[in-house]
């Protein structure tokens, strides 16, 4: 079977049932926590996960997990009205991620749950990425186009 209909109909499945047990927004946290460190998990792990869990053991579908929950997190964000943004930064800038979660939400008038992180290597700028949008205002991604110039101005010479 094709496993984007498997992990949708999980996905559609398990979104329904933590809706109508009123603990979407728990899951829906708990589930980006476990996306995000897949390596360690949260403790108490949500009954709802734990009975996703258990039923993807009895199917022999523990291997579609991962993609089962990406896939609820994005249904759920469809859903809920939710814009999940990432802003990577040279220096951590507290202020620049909440002025851009704050122009996002008045562009989408959505609600936007904003990520932050620091890479060194792009020298100086940031980087948003939500949706399928990304602008990349960095130093770096800068010097790389004036070098592609430069590179391509030289060969029309030779």
């Amino acid at each position: 079977m094709n496993t984007g209909v498997v992990s949708s109909r999980y996905a559609k499945a398990f979104l329904q049932f933590v809706k109508e047990n009123g603990r979407g927004e728990e899951v829906f946290m708990q589930v980006r926590e476990i996306l995000a460190h897949p390596e360690s998990l949260p403790e108490p792990l949500e009954p709802d996960i734990v009975r996703l869990i258990s039923l993807l053991r009895q199917q022999r579908r523990t291997d579609y997990l991962k993609l089962i929950l990406n896939t609820f997190v994005r249904d759920y964000c469809k859903e809920e009205g939710i814009v999940l943004a990432r802003v990577v930064t040279a220096v951590p800038s507290e202020d620049l991620a909440d002025e851009v979660r704050s122009l996002l939400e008045t562009k989408t008038g959505k609600r936007v749950l904003m990520e932050s992180s620091v890479d060194p290597s792009l020298l100086g700028g940031f980087v948003v990425e939500f949706d399928d949008y990304r602008l990349d205002a960095s130093v770096q991604r800068q010097l790389d186009d004036i070098r592609r110039q430069f590179v391509q101005k030289n060969n029309r010479i030779i």
